[in-house]
């Protein structure tokens, strides 16, 4: 992730305020290396309690321009496994942030870099609305050049136009991805 600093005065006071840019840059094959080595670190800690650990997002998909930052799903069987995963995860520099308005899924964040490339962590049950629809998306991209190509051009455009304004990025895509996600043959 790219931040650019800004300070700002205001009558002898000093604060720093971090500004999140929007960086979306070519597909690089390494992404699939770096998501295998978090999938090990991860499956080392938590593998007994979970089913699957699974590359979702624009990372995961070969071609598609994307923002180097990876997703990953670590998926459940059901909710009962949280508490254990929650804890286990804490004790790995792992902070878990709850559903944040997504349905489906419970996001982490890691409270120190480390040296695993930036991710997004989510733990999902297996029937969970999130990770069906990280699953789905996924899968079409991959299975579906032309829309791999216009989503990546629509990222790429909405990157230059929301470049300091990480949450207007993220809505402008909306409308994309709930397109696929509403397309008869993927229900």
């Amino acid at each position: 992730m790219v931040l650019a600093i800004t300070i700002i005065r205001k009558e002898g006071d000093t604060r720093v305020k971090k500004i999140s840019i929007v960086e979306v840059v070519a597909y690089k094959h390494v992404w699939k290396e770096k998501y295998r080595q978090i999938k090990e670190h991860l499956l080392a800690h938590v593998g007994d309690l979970v089913l699957a650990c699974e590359h979702v997002g624009s990372t995961s998909v070969e071609g598609l321009a994307a923002k180097p930052i990876i997703d990953l799903d670590l998926v459940m069987e059901s909710y009962d496994q949280l508490p254990e995963i929650i804890l286990r995860l804490q004790q790995i520099g792992y902070v878990h942030e709850g559903t944040l308005g997504i349905e489906g899924r419970e996001a982490f964040r890691r409270e120190t870099a480390g040296s695993f490339m930036n991710h997004h962590l989510y733990v999902c049950p297996k029937d969970g609305k999130g990770y069906l629809e990280h699953i789905a998306f996924r899968d079409y991209l991959r299975g579906n050049g032309e829309a791999c190509r216009q989503y990546g051009e629509l990222k790429q455009r909405l990157a230059e136009q929301y470049r300091t304004d990480r949450a207007a990025y993220g809505e402008a895509k909306t409308a994309f991805i709930t397109s696929i996600l509403n397309m008869d043959d993927l229900s």
